[in-house]
């Protein structure tokens, strides 16, 4: 498809009024669930998340190769193993990169949430 096709695609989605009612009806929605405040905040939240996503990436192939693991060492386990060393990184990294886009509150509330859900909920004292 064409550049033009693409941008005429794209105006005809934005135009249809009930396409843009939709987004606005379920961006409210994950506001009101997230407790945000603004757009600015959720756009800010949505920002830490890509962040945190590529950074936890980047830093799991240095950290297995510091804890010796490598594809060659363990074959078809090694995508699973670094599946499994990405998690706690992300969730260290999504405090921590909240915090510097001045989102802690929200993000430490975030991670509470889904270590009680993973039944880690004793790590908390409240």
């Amino acid at each position: 498809m064409s550049q033009k096709g693409i941008l005429f695609l794209c105006f005809t989605l934005y135009k249809n009024d009930n396409f843009v009612t939709l987004k606005t009806i379920q961006m409210e929605k994950l506001k009101q669930r997230w407790g945000v405040q603004s757009n600015l905040q959720l756009t800010i939240i949505f920002i830490v998340f890509a962040i945190t996503g590529s950074a936890s990436a980047m830093v799991s192939k240095p950290v297995c190769l510091w804890l010796g693991i490598t594809k060659e060492d363990f074959g078809f386990l090694f995508t699973p193993i670094r599946l499994i060393l990405i998690f706690p990184l992300y969730q260290v990294l999504l405090v921590s990169i909240g915090f510097l886009f001045g989102q802690f509150a929200f993000f430490w509330k975030f991670e509470k949430k889904l270590l009680r859900k993973l039944g880690l909920g004793f790590l908390f004292k409240e």
